[in-house]
């Protein structure tokens, strides 16, 4: 019996198959028989593939419904590259996964990475089927690639092999990700930015290098590679989980870490598919031709920009018709649900019977009645294991603060801003970010205590700013042209800047001038490009609420790292750090996950302490209650509830990596003492932030309803607040 009875799919695109598949067919059987993988030993006895096993799986027929349009030497081609992915998988699953043999498994993977190559780069010689294979295809792709696609290609390649390693300590501990951690991971390990890269090269153009770590483009990546992945896990549940003991699939994640039943947790995965898709088609229909005409793209550029949405397009219909055919998968009553004829392309959607969860997805997304009136939200238990600890140079902290603000115009009355502007004295004092920052920064001397003071402040102005001076009017042209002049007040030589023409812009030089001197110039571009990520995501909040959208979910978890300032707030706590820890290891996975398991943690506590004056009094979508509510068609309180206990896992994420991914990292890499100890306090300065974050939103006012109804008909009420803090 199968697991459990497949979803009714979002397929919004029809399936096509391309006329060169049984060439292909007949090429890929010889290639594969010819690298040797028709006869490569298991450990146990026998072999991973034979002939009959192959061209039961077919990928031939795969890559034929993935690619319709490519000529036959090209679907020869890209059906190569998939038979060596899907045989590396199998063959490493044989030889590591199931021995545990972790050591052996990391110089398998070390070896491939030599045979993707560089210039003039030599690599060894084969010593099984997998390196035959990479080296062949490499040999005869990489010539009519550019460089930069090369490099891409080279980086999905390594993450799809390397971070297996992941997947095998997961097991090994019998531990089951978290969601967020679940999605991030699996785009690396589960391959489909790779299929994107090969897209490229079917479709016969590359996306420009200046576009390709663009917001829109990265986006279309991404949102392509969760539903390839998505889907797959819902058809290949039973294979993996059932009979081959693996718990890397997203319907054993959701059924977890939502205690729920195996067949509603596969109904999740399906609607958080048909999100991803849908998230797609709006980057690629509004967010994408806006990109292109900023940029000044020329028309064979856009064109070929045009030609990769269209190649991942057909890749998801292919893709699903494939995996409704394969003997690999789970398939029983899937058959058929591609659809082979009628309108084809983004926007025709709408007109199609077979939509249904498609249409109830989008209804629900702009279905949301700004302003309702929602009550404090009961703020559940919320796990924190690491004490507070804050300045002795506080109450320093927040004297100076007032006066800074002050002097930028934070309290001033501004075109475009109700009477009163964004802030008055009054509600500066009660935010209280002085308070913030000296249990952020708990050890910070005077000087670096007011610059992180005055960073939270400048941030926190402009978070209020820009929906209130350009969200009610919808006048996103005026968001974007003050966004665009915000990088000059940032020069990279320290140098001058144009004259301030607001407070966003006076702040952010004075700011700027106080804490780029004296950096290194790497350091200040990292510091930048933390602002503008922040700024940028103010634009992507404006434009949700502009189309009334509720963000997908995976879209707004991860844009809130952005638009809570998280890399901002914590590059200015990382400055001595770098000076001994080498700046590669911060792009390492174990630090990238450490870094976003605390970022995640403080940025949804905000949502927890703001549900009510963003939902209430300010009419916003973007809050991750509001998100779960939407997507689980849950009430708020049981929304909360999965906020906190998500929380909880990326916390508890947070601790795991510390106890055992970092020490590890640290032995892999031959990190020095004085690097180790750069970690460690890195580590514990994360801690600190966490832990001040939340008691700051326990303790501010921000949030209470008293004060919402002040700020929303200031002079009602009268009752001066004194500086000094209590626990709300």
């Amino acid at each position: 019996m199968q697991a459990f009875t497949l979803p009714d799919f979002y397929l919004p695109y029809p399936a096509r198959i391309n006329p060169q598949l049984e060439r292909a067919r007949a090429h890929s059987a010889a290639w594969a028989e010819r690298m040797g993988m028709l006869d490569a030993p298991k450990p146990g006895g026998g072999v991973v593939w034979d002939a009959a096993a192959l061209s039961k799986m077919d990928y031939a027929l795969m890559c034929a419904y993935t690619h319709p349009d490519c000529d036959g030497p090209a679907l020869d081609l890209i059906t190569d590259w998939y038979v060596w992915v899907f045989f590396f998988d199998d063959h490493f699953l044989e030889q590591f996964k199931y021995s545990r043999d972790l050591g052996g498994a990391k110089a398998y993977l070390d070896r491939l990475g030599l045979f993707m190559t560089m210039d003039e780069e030599i690599p060894p010689e084969p010593e099984n089927p997998a390196e035959a294979g990479l080296k062949d295809l490499w040999e005869r792709t990489v010539p009519a690639m550019s460089r930069g696609w090369r490099r891409r290609f080279i980086a999905s390649t390594h993450n799809l092999m390397v971070e297996s390693m992941w997947e095998l300590d997961n097991i090994d501990r019998g531990r089951i990700a978290n969601p967020i951690e679940y999605v991030q991971m699996r785009r690396k390990v589960g391959g489909a930015p790779w299929s994107a890269n090969l897209v490229e090269y079917a479709v016969g153009a590359e996306i420009p290098d200046q576009l390709a770590e663009t917001r829109p483009i990265q986006v279309l990546t991404d949102t392509f590679s969760d539903a390839v992945h998505l889907r797959n896990d819902l058809f290949s549940y039973q294979r993996e989980v059932q009979e081959e003991g693996e718990n890397s699939n997203a319907v054993l994640v959701f059924e977890r870490f939502l205690d729920c039943p195996t067949q509603q947790a596969a109904e999740l995965v399906n609607d958080l598919l048909t999100s991803r898709l849908q998230q797609f088609e709006n980057t690629a229909l509004i967010e994408v031709p806006a990109l292109l005409a900023e940029s000044a793209v020329p028309p064979h550029e856009q064109f070929g920009v045009g030609a990769y949405v269209k190649g991942l397009q057909d890749w998801q219909a292919g893709g699903h018709e494939w995996h409704a055919r394969s003997s690999r998968y789970m398939n029983e009553g899937a058959a058929g649900t591609g659809v082979l004829g009628g309108p084809n392309g983004l926007g025709t959607s709408a007109g199609r019977l077979s939509f249904s969860p498609g249409l109830r997805t989008k209804a629900r997304q702009h279905a949301h009645r700004p302003f309702q009136p929602v009550g404090p939200l009961p703020v559940p238990e919320l796990y924190m294991p690491f004490p507070v600890r804050t300045s002795r140079l506080l109450d320093a902290a927040r004297e100076y603060s007032v006066g800074w603000a002050r002097e930028m115009g934070f309290f001033d009355s501004l075109p475009g801003v109700e009477a009163g502007g964004v802030w008055d004295e009054r509600r500066f004092v009660g935010i209280d970010l002085a308070h913030c920052a000296s249990m952020i920064h708990a050890d910070a001397g005077r000087e670096q205590l007011y610059l992180s003071t005055d960073w939270l402040s400048w941030g926190t102005y402009g978070d209020d700013y820009y929906p209130l001076a350009f969200g009610g009017s919808r006048n996103l042209a005026a968001a974007k042209q003050l966004t665009d002049r915000l990088p000059a007040f940032m020069p990279l030589d320290a140098g001058e800047t144009p004259p301030p023409t607001n407070p966003v812009e006076r702040g952010l030089a004075d700011l700027w001038r106080r804490t780029a001197g004296p950096m290194a110039e790497p350091a200040r571009a990292q510091l930048r490009a933390a602002v503008e990520d922040m700024t940028q995501s103010w634009l992507w909040e404006l434009l949700n609420q502009a189309q009334h959208r509720i963000p997908d979910p995976i879209d707004y978890a991860e844009m809130r790292r952005k638009t809570f300032g998280s890399d901002l707030t914590m590059s200015l706590g990382r400055l001595e750090v770098s000076a001994v820890v080498p700046p590669e290891v911060f792009q390492t996975r174990v630090l990238r996950e450490l870094d976003t398991s605390a970022q995640d943690y403080a940025a949804f506590a905000n949502d927890l302490y703001s549900y009510q004056k963003e939902i209430e009094y300010e009419g916003e979508v973007h809050n991750l209650v509001l998100v779960v509510e939407n997507f689980l068609d849950v009430g708020r309180e049981t929304a909360a509830g999965l906020v906190a206990d998500l929380m909880h896992a990326r916390l508890e994420q947070f601790e795991h990596v510390l106890a055992n991914d970092l020490p590890k990292l640290c032995d892999d890499l031959s990190l020095d003492a004085a690097a180790r100890e750069g970690l460690r306090r890195h580590a514990a300065e994360l801690e600190d932030w966490m832990s001040g974050i939340l008691e700051w939103h326990r303790r501010c006012v921000r949030y209470t309803e008293p004060e919402l109804r002040r700020n929303r008909f200031p002079g009602l009420s009268s009752v001066p607040l004194s500086v000094s803090r209590v626990a709300v």
